[in-house]
């Protein structure tokens, strides 16, 4: 496989549907701001994962495209609210300026809204014109891990830690489900689309969750190692924010040895699949080197 071609071709892919979804119409405004944080030069982490999951469990990829579209979808919608002055309060994200700064706090609050509903529309619609179950059991996997159960849960602990130090259960429960969530979430609903067993299932949740904590690892050692130029926003926003990070409450040396040691472990896991697992193995093996 020539995983750099792959990868490009997947990320083409993904980035069409968007554009089929996010087409512009009235009110012009809102689907301005959406399509603004939508295309502002994310990775597209979740949706290829859900695509590699699909793969790995015997899928086709083109059925995903929905669900690839509607995870991005709704990540972005998470990352709007998150640089909100009512909650982390950034004027940039991804060498751009938020969307709250680009537009307006109420358009950008509203924005957010809509991505979360576009996501679910997405999703139903597709489980809808299908019939099959699994297409259903996507979108339940992935509402249950992006409410209260997962992200927002994890946003409101995250809140609540801001004016004191979290512990180690408070801090591994908010990266687990303020991260980790919606990697599983892609992961899962790219395995239940690609027709996997509960074993496959069970082992993928246990990868996601060492996947997302590695990820907000390498965030957070980012955040006090990395260059406001490469990530594409201030670093240190996380001290000034008086946020609990896995360097603060664990100290930097565990942070760096966790990373390497969760990263291989969910390594592993992927490929434990075999062949089919292949594209997405080597792409958790180049998450581990990223810089932003």
């Amino acid at each position: 496989m020539n995983f750099e071609k792959a990868l490009n071709e997947r990320i083409d892919f993904i980035n069409e549907g968007l554009k089929t979804y996010l087409k512009p119409q009235y009110p012009e405004i809102i689907y301005e701001a959406m399509g603004y944080s939508v295309f502002a030069g994310g990775k597209r982490l979740r949706p290829l994962l859900l695509l590699g999951a699909c793969e790995a469990c015997g899928g086709d990829i083109k059925e995903t495209l929905p669900f690839a579209c509607a995870i991005e979808i709704i990540h972005t919608y998470t990352l709007i609210h998150d640089d909100l002055p009512a909650m982390d309060n950034d004027d940039y994200r991804r060498g751009k300026l938020t969307c709250h700064k680009a537009f307006s706090e109420d358009i950008a609050i509203l924005a957010g809204d809509g991505l979360l509903n576009m996501g679910f529309e997405i999703m139903l619609e597709a489980a809808v014109k299908s019939g099959d179950p699994k297409f259903t059991k996507a979108a339940y996997t992935v509402g249950s891990l992006c409410g209260v159960k997962g992200t927002i849960g994890g946003q409101v602990v995250d809140l609540l830690s801001e004016t004191k130090k979290a512990d180690e259960k408070t801090l591994l429960y908010i990266h687990k489900a303020k991260t980790a969530a919606l990697i599983e979430a892609a992961l899962k609903a790219g395995a239940l689309i690609g027709g996997a067993d509960e074993e496959t299932l069970a082992k993928l949740e246990t990868a996601a969750n060492k996947l997302g904590l590695a990820f907000q690892i390498k965030d957070d050692l980012l955040d006090i190692t990395g260059t406001a130029e490469v990530l594409g926003k201030p670093i240190g926003s996380d001290d000034k924010n008086g946020k609990s990070t896995y360097i603060s409450v664990f100290g930097l040396e565990k942070a760096q040895k966790d990373y390497l040691s969760l990263s291989e472990e969910a390594n592993e896991i992927f490929e434990s699949l075999g062949e089919k697992g292949a594209f997405l193995a080597e792409y958790c093996r180049r998450l581990v080197d990223r810089i932003n």
